[in-house]
C-alpha cells in the first residue's frame, strides 16, 4: 500500500460551547450577580464514594465556595456535600477541600489571570455529564462594585417589565 494517504488525521477535539449537563446538582446563582463572568471552564472533581452518592441524591451546595491554586493544583474550597445518609464509618467530611482535575496549561492560565488581573475562580455549578461523571463549571470572574450591582438590578427589572408589556399587548 505504498502511496496510500488515507490515514486518519489526528486532531484535537474542539471544545463544545456549552457543557454536556445531564443533571445539575448544585448551582451558584449568586455568582452571576456578584461577578462579571469572563470565561467558563469544565473541570473534573476528585470525590470519594459517599460524596458521589450524596450528589446523586441531589444534595450539595456551592454558594459560599471558591477555587484556588495551591502547589500547581486546583482545589475547590468550602463546597458543602453533606454526609451520605446510609454511609458507614467511611463517610466523608462535608466541607473538605476537593481537588479539581484540570490540564496543567489551564491551571497556568488561571494562575496568570488571578495574579495579574486580580480575577477570582468561582464555581458556577456541579453537575453530572452524559457519562455519569461529576463535573464543576468554573468561571474566571471579576468582582462587581456596588454601582454595578445596582445596574444589574435595573436591567433585570426592565427585562421583566418589558416582557410583561409584550404579553399584555399581544
Amino acid at each position: 500500500m505504498a502511496g496510500d494517504t488515507t490515514w486518519p488525521i489526528l486532531m484535537a477535539r474542539p471544545k463544545p460551547s456549552t457543557f454536556d449537563k445531564q443533571k445539575t446538582v448544585a448551582e451558584n446563582r449568586r455568582a452571576r450577580f456578584d461577578y462579571f463572568i469572563e470565561d467558563t471552564f469544565e473541570a473534573g472533581i476528585a470525590l470519594s464514594g459517599t460524596e458521589v452518592k450524596s450528589l446523586r441524591f441531589g444534595e450539595g451546595s456551592i454558594t459560599e465556595s471558591y477555587a484556588e491554586i495551591r502547589g500547581g493544583e486546583a482545589w475547590l474550597i468550602n463546597a458543602n456535600i453533606p454526609e451520605f445518609s446510609h454511609g458507614n464509618r467511611f463517610n466523608h467530611e462535608p466541607k473538605r477541600p476537593r481537588k479539581l482535575l484540570l490540564h496543567a496549561r489551564e491551571i497556568e492560565r488561571f494562575v496568570g489571570a488571578v495574579e495579574r488581573k486580580g480575577m477570582t475562580l468561582v464555581p458556577l455549578s456541579i453537575y453530572f455529564n452524559s457519562k455519569g461523571r461529576a463535573k464543576v463549571e468554573l468561571a474566571l470572574a471579576k468582582g462587581k462594585q456596588t454601582h454595578d450591582k445596582r445596574q444589574s438590578i435595573k436591567e433585570r427589572d426592565w427585562k421583566r417589565d418589558k416582557a410583561r408589556l409584550m404579553r399584555e399587548r399581544g
